[in-house]
């Protein structure tokens, strides 16, 4: 009898199992307690488990990160707690983070898996794969992204002709409250598609707009409490309704990039590259000619490659341009100093890449703005690759291991002021724009976002092309004071849904 169906008559016991099922909990909290205590001394300290559930029970599910944070502060800045059964190291802080990271690289270089993560994409692409065949999609995709120009004029040409669909966007409302969740998810989509695929959607196209609520829901269901749950008990709770949900998504994903793919397939021209897609049929074909075996040039990593640019480009972005937009209206204060240094230095043309070196101010509320949003609160989890020991701990080959990045974008070590919107953060005393160490929202190290350049342009083009253009208030009736800022439940941190007027300045 398995693991699960000793727990389902332990939980639901009829007359005749309770002292076999008793004994077996005492059998099985001994065997659990020796397992947790191998190495005992070496291996990171932390809360003592229960027997199955772990620290669960120290965990606020809705927020985990927070309740990882509280633990830090007891245990340190390595410390480990167990996810049910699962055992996890948690790195806490700037130092011990950008150590593990980058000084151990290879060490802390691997990706876990979740059983979610699992289930969406069985080790393809490159988000959630690991040897040869993500060091290839990962070489390949970094290199086709700057071949489409990834952080050069190329990619900001497309930028700028999506930050000019949506002010148009903007605009239409007229000064009425609206949402901006969903135009300026379009917004980078298309820029991600331009480059992926060589073309761009209209905002108004159903299969585009099904395709990125899909990804956004999926991201959303992700960091919800019941798939948490999936990931610690994945034959005990498979059947949540979340996970249902997920992977019908996953599903209908599939057929949809799949029939981009075979459009682009059937008019591909050899030599006149319109894409990434068009790069790796390109590559498949040339492998496939030349008799490559265990080619990673496959349909399926070309599928979740797709796939996970598309997800990972998206909604990032979308989602810190939400909360810079949000706090623009929050703390209008700031949104003048914003407008009024663009007025001065742009005036009423359009706003260049090149700009940003004379816009100190503009690019440190950007900065913040990442900062504060504190996007992947846990960043996606590492594994080890070997047996490690790291600050006088043993830390086993295969343990999962959370990079807590908002300890390190909150480090009250690091930071004058972690928990205000403060972006003097990012500004000397001569008002001069100056980078933070401690400034790790794309992560560090081998499993750093490859899409960063392009991120890092996107924000910067689109907020002040947006700000260029619109005043950003609340709805009439609502103060700035009571607009909140707290972050709603997800994979990603997203804003509560809410919704902002802008007000044309022009």
């Amino acid at each position: 009898m398995g693991l699960v169906e000793d727990l389902v008559f332990f939980l639901c016991p009829s007359p005749t199992t309770v002292l076999g099922a008793a004994v077996l909990l005492l059998v099985f909290h001994i065997v659990f307690i020796s397992l947790t205590n191998t190495q005992k001394g070496q291996e990171p300290p932390g809360p003592r488990p229960l027997p199955l559930f772990g620290n669960l029970l120290q965990l606020d599910l809705k927020k985990p990160h927070q309740s990882l944070c509280e633990l830090s502060n007891m245990y340190g800045s390595v410390f480990t707690v167990y996810f049910g059964i699962k055992k996890v190291v948690v790195l806490a802080g700037y130092k011990t983070v950008k150590e593990a990271l980058v000084n151990h690289a290879e060490e802390f270089g691997d990706r876990d898996t979740t059983p979610i993560f699992e289930d969406l994409c069985h080790g393809h692409g490159i988000l959630f794969a690991n040897g040869d065949s993500w060091t290839e999609m990962r070489r390949f995709a970094l290199s086709t992204l700057r071949d489409f120009g990834m952080g050069k004029r190329t990619a900001e040409s497309k930028i700028l002709e999506e930050c000019d669909h949506l002010i148009q966007v903007f605009e239409n409302h007229q000064g009425k409250p609206f949402d901006t969740e969903s135009p300026l998810t379009f917004a980078t989509a298309n820029v991600v598609s331009s480059i992926v695929y060589g073309s761009r959607f209209e905002h108004n196209d159903s299969q585009f707009k099904d395709q990125v609520a899909r990804s956004r829901q999926t991201l959303r269901l992700s960091g919800s409490p019941s798939i948490l749950l999936y990931n610690m008990f994945p034959r005990l709770v498979s059947w949540v309704k979340n996970r249902h949900q997920i992977l019908i998504n996953r599903k209908l994903t599939v057929v949809y990039t799949k029939d981009l793919i075979k459009r682009l397939k059937e008019t591909l021209i050899p030599h006149s590259f319109r894409g990434l897609v068009d790069c790796f049929l390109i590559r498949k074909q040339k492998e496939e000619d030349s008799g490559v075996e265990n080619s990673h040039y496959t349909e399926e990593n070309l599928i979740f490659t797709v796939s996970n640019l598309f997800v990972a480009g998206t909604d990032t972005t979308a989602t810190t341009l939400r909360w810079g937009l949000l706090l623009m209206a929050k703390y209008p204060h700031i949104q003048d100093k914003v407008q009024e240094e663009l007025s001065r230095v742009v005036g009423s043309r359009q706003v260049r890449v090149d700009d940003r070196k004379n816009l100190p101010y503009t690019d440190a509320v950007i900065h913040e703005t990442q900062r504060v949003a504190n996007l992947i609160p846990m960043s996606l989890p590492h594994k080890t690759s070997r047996d490690v020991t790291f600050q006088g701990f043993f830390i086993k080959k295969d343990t999962t291991v959370f990079p807590l990045l908002t300890s390190v974008l909150y480090d009250e070590s690091k930071w004058e002021s972690p928990h205000m919107f403060n972006p003097s953060h990012f500004l000397d005393e001569e008002g001069k724009f100056i980078m933070r160490d401690a400034f790790l929202p794309f992560s560090a190290g081998r499993r750093a976002c490859l899409g960063e350049s392009l991120a890092k342009m996107e924000l910067f083009l689109f907020f002040t092309s947006l700000l260029q253009r619109f005043r950003f208030t609340p709805p009439p009736g609502v103060l700035h004071s009571e607009l909140d800022l707290t972050p709603a439940v997800g994979f990603t941190l997203n804003p509560l849904p809410h919704e902002l007027c802008a007000v044309n300045r022009q």
